[in-house]
């Protein structure tokens, strides 16, 4: 799982890439967190920016780490 963020920046090296690549051919849970990966990064990429109530934003912090 540590390698999904760089896989899905591309910050990975070839063979690594491919690797991860592989691993995601057969790993359900691999496949589901780099889904939830790519949906956070696109919800935070919406909320740049716009102001978000410290309460709301520390309850969603929880929900994220609850979730991990």
């Amino acid at each position: 799982m540590e390698l999904l963020s760089d896989y899905d920046t591309g910050a990975l090296d070839v063979p690594t890439a491919a690797r991860v690549r592989l691993h995601l051919l057969i790993c359900t849970g691999c496949r589901g967190y780099l889904a939830q990966l790519r949906t956070t990064v696109a919800i935070v990429a919406r909320l740049r920016g716009e102001h978000l109530d410290p309460a709301l934003r520390d309850r969603l912090v929880a929900a994220f780490l609850d979730g991990q």
